[in-house]
């Protein structure tokens, strides 16, 4: 009895999702609720389990894009291979009597190329003037794929033809030397959404950016103190992310319209912080939320933190761990950014750029000396936050971070 595979409902705002990766092959023995492929939405990667054990049938192809509760294989009823590998006989007769038409194609090599090359191949082998049967594909069953056409060269020209009269000679175009290879990646619904939502968010919002700088020498040596007893105690590092959003959370209450929406004609005010932390994952930027920050420790913040960023280096987060935040922080200081307009996470109104921290002379108390400064940049949109807040905002978080015991004594 076969069993029709499709696409589950993953969010209610999601109507298709993309076959991203295939985990398993057409024909192999899954186990019940093992993971046979991966399924990308507009806002995160999810595996599509096996709701019994058999055969797999596969339908659709990595790169299709399916609607929700599409078809995306079925699974036949079968049995586990032996031990030893044997395969079953139906299967070995087969590749030992090949079909006529497989006959008939290798008798005749313009059917069979044309037969077997991939709707992109062929488009590219058309482009570049080459005669599908004169490749070799690598495909399955001889298939001419994308990759073949790409690496495929035209014939060069018979002694006849590639002689040319002198003058020709003097005035043909030089050589070009190296490589000029180019390649198309079709674009992820991840990537598209982002690409979509920050065009909306220059397109639509009155962007502004206020920068100060910070004196980083307290953080640092604060965590050097206490990073030992801080681990030893709570089992995670103390990292300056946390201390980063500490000052936030505690600026965000003297500032509340840094926290607030646009939703339609109205302003919306959060007395609550949830921040989104944007991390940089394999398949693009996602931005995880720590939802009530601003009642959490130090380390309750750091412990959050690190279990977001694992997630989303395995592509585990879901969809609610990333919608709904209030305020956004990124650091373009891991990539060595040392400064940045970062760009606002809609529907939030504001987003602090973090950038990376470099020794330079400063002035204080009338003497030049060395210290490690980082540059910092809020992003926000002015139909909502007026020049005054932002930048009292902005002064706010300086005088924090520049003096870290106020984030434990929150004054």
């Amino acid at each position: 009895m076969s069993l029709e595979i499709k696409v589950p409902t993953v969010g209610e705002s999601i109507t298709e999702v993309t076959l991203a990766q295939w985990l398993k092959q057409d024909g192999d023995y899954v186990e019940m609720d093992e993971n046979i492929a991966e399924l990308e939405s507009d806002k995160a990667t999810f595996e599509l389990p096996a709701e019994k054990a058999g055969v797999l049938k596969i339908i659709a192809q990595e790169g299709d894009t399916l609607e929700i509760g599409a078809v995306v294989c079925t699974i036949e009823d079968g049995e586990a291979p032996a031990a030893g590998g044997e395969k079953p006989a139906a299967e070995a007769s087969a590749k030992q009597e090949p079909s006529a038409p497989a006959q008939d194609a290798s008798e005749n090599p313009d059917s069979y190329a044309a037969g077997t090359a991939s709707p992109a191949a062929a488009k590219i082998l058309r482009e570049k003037g080459i005669d599908a049967s004169t490749i070799k594909g690598t495909g399955k069953d001889g298939r001419i794929t994308k990759e073949d056409a790409e690496k495929a060269q035209s014939a060069p020209a018979s002694p006849k033809t590639a002689s040319k009269p002198a003058e020709s000679a003097a005035i043909a175009a030089p050589a070009v030397v190296g490589a000029r290879s180019e390649r198309r990646e079709k674009m992820t619904s991840l990537r598209k959404t982002i690409a979509k939502r920050l065009v909306s968010v220059k397109n639509e919002t009155a962007m502004l950016t206020t920068f100060n700088e910070v004196n980083m020498q307290p953080i640092m040596d604060l965590r050097s103190k206490y990073k030992d007893i801080f681990k030893e105690k709570h089992s995670v590092g103390l990292g300056f992310m946390s201390f980063f959003t500490k000052a936030v959370t505690t600026a965000l209450k003297e500032w509340p319209a840094v926290n607030a929406r646009i939703e339609e004609n109205e302003l919306v005010y959060s007395d609550f912080a949830d921040i989104s932390i944007a991390v940089s994952a394999p398949k693009g930027l996602v931005v995880p939320v720590i939802r009530n920050a601003e009642s959490m420790s130090l380390h309750e913040i750091e412990k959050a933190i690190a279990a977001l960023a694992g997630k989303a280096r395995d592509n585990k987060l879901s969809i609610e761990e990333m919608t709904g935040g209030t305020f956004t922080i990124t650091n373009g200081g891991v990539f060595g950014s040392m400064m940045s307009t970062p760009i606002i996470n809609a529907p939030q109104s504001a987003i602090l750029g973090m950038h990376n921290i470099i020794q330079r002379p400063v002035a204080e108390n009338g003497q030049v000396v060395i210290r490690p400064m980082m540059y910092i940049a809020l992003s926000y949109d002015h139909r909502v936050i007026d020049g005054r807040e932002s930048v009292s905002f902005l002064v706010r978080v300086k005088q924090l971070l520049e003096d870290p015991a106020r984030l434990l004594l929150e004054v």
